[in-house]
């Protein structure tokens, strides 16, 4: 639904855009962290291997 010009959004818009917000904060700050590891770049590993290993090192940062 797009919004008119010089209208307000509806309240249940707000709230949903709240929710989506905080929502994919953590997930943009854990990719920015994975970016950030450059070791990741070159890790000689299988990637399905790498997968939880990721995980579990951005489990702490997701949740503090």
């Amino acid at each position: 639904m797009n919004r008119r010009p010089n209208t307000e959004l509806p309240d249940k818009h707000k709230k949903s855009n709240k929710v989506h917000a905080a929502l994919r904060s953590p997930v943009e700050r854990a990719i920015s962290r994975i970016k950030d590891w450059r070791i990741l770049l070159h890790a000689r590993i299988i990637p399905n291997r790498l997968t939880p290993v990721a995980a579990t090192i951005l489990t702490p940062t997701i949740y503090t």
